[in-house]
């Protein structure tokens, strides 16, 4: 069977323009195609990675948290400093995380897009997809596949320090930065 890669994201949403201008400073989305009822962006080769339509039939939905769905969709930066560098940018614009996680295999940053769909902006620890797979079926991650939350600006503070990427992972796992404020996974538990 042919194993197709994941090309593109569709989101329905009452807010175009919000929704543009954020992927395009959070994540470097381009328009390459917008009309009244949606847009296709890109930040890369693709035709489109990202579709938004747009009707005036489409609006919020208040319990939009405890209804199933789609979670989160992920972006992937090939290392730590990208990463860091890029909520450094986003926290000077007021966009902060609702979340910070060291999943063992990956660092996540969680963010809220103007819809209240959750971003993840993150980083393979291992730089290599194969050995973050090989981590996720040993006894660590099976005793707790969530992780670890992180304070960024402990994180931010220690990386400025000059601490290598392995250390600041190893720290961040073991919970030497733990938040200052509560975290929100944006799943009921209850």
């Amino acid at each position: 069977m042919a194993a197709p890669a994941l090309h593109h994201v569709n989101l329905k949403t009452p807010r175009l323009q919000e929704m543009i201008d954020w992927y395009a400073l959070a994540v470097g989305m381009r328009v390459t195609h917008a009309f009244a009822g949606g847009a296709w962006l890109s930040n890369d080769g693709a035709n489109h990675r990202l579709a938004l339509l747009a009707t005036p039939a489409i609006r919020d939905d208040p319990d939009k948290l405890v209804h199933a769905g789609i979670h989160h969709t992920a972006f992937e930066y090939a290392t730590l400093d990208e990463l860091l560098e890029t909520y450094v940018r986003l926290r000077a614009t007021g966009v902060l995380p609702h979340s910070v996680l060291d999943h063992g295999m990956t660092l996540s940053f969680y963010y809220p897009d103007p819809d209240g769909n959750s971003v993840e902006l993150q980083v393979d620890l291992f730089g290599d997809w194969s050995k973050s797979t090989e981590f996720m079926h040993g006894e660590r991650f099976a005793q707790d596949p969530i992780g670890t939350y992180v304070d960024p600006e402990a994180l931010v503070f220690a990386w400025r320090e000059g601490i290598a990427a392995d250390e600041l992972h190893r720290r961040a796992y073991e919970g030497e930065f733990p938040p200052s404020e509560p975290q929100d996974l944006r799943v009921p538990f209850a």
